[in-house]
């Protein structure tokens, strides 16, 4: 099975995702975890992504899609995989359906969390204020927070309406709680 989590930062998706992992067997895949760890093995995509980053550009489409695609290929995702951070854009979208289809595959649900953008800076405020200083994650204040949903919404949002097209995409409320929003996931994977 093949999932793909959307919704703008601090909606929960890695919390669901993680959750995910533990009840079903899927993996994770995070597409930075997948990059630092394809560049830190020598893997030939992997020393092509490093002399694009080392030159201080964003890795291209092409490349990352033929990291997901040597990840996808180990033995710890044959039972499913929940992508979370791509695609970002719809080149993107339609580069991981071509890799999907020669593959004999296809995206089983794309699911979307929606958080209203006042929720998520409380979130963040919250997690800031219950976390020691020394935990607290760089991103976590307003001003990242921001930045990151201007870029959620000029990007990434655009893709839902895609997704819809093709039937995969199922909408989550996102402001409910950890356990309910765990229950509608459950419902959508069956």
């Amino acid at each position: 099975m093949i999932i793909l989590m959307f919704g703008p930062p601090g909606a929960g998706k890695g919390t669901q995702a993680k959750l995910i992992e533990e009840t079903r067997g899927f993996v994770q895949l995070s597409t930075g975890d997948m990059l630092r760890a394809a560049v830190a093995e020598g893997t030939a995509l992997g020393k092509q992504a490093k002399a694009i980053m080392d030159a201080g550009k964003l890795v291209d489409d092409e490349t990352m899609i033929g990291i997901i695609d040597e990840r996808m290929e180990e033995p710890d995702c044959a039972k499913g995989v929940i992508l979370d951070g791509f695609p970002r854009t719809v080149a993107q979208a339609e580069g991981l359906d071509a890799l999907l289809a020669r593959k004999g595959k296809k995206i089983d649900h794309v699911i979307e969390l929606t958080v209203d953008d006042q929720e998520l800076f409380n979130r963040i405020e919250t997690r800031a204020a219950e976390t020691p200083e020394s935990e607290r994650r760089a991103d976590d204040n307003a001003e990242t927070l921001k930045k990151r949903l201007g870029v959620y919404h000029e990007q990434t949002a655009p893709l839902l309406p895609y997704y819809e097209a093709k039937g995969v995409l199922r909408k989550v409320d996102g402001m409910q709680g950890i356990e309910k929003v765990t229950a509608a996931i459950n419902d959508i994977l069956g």
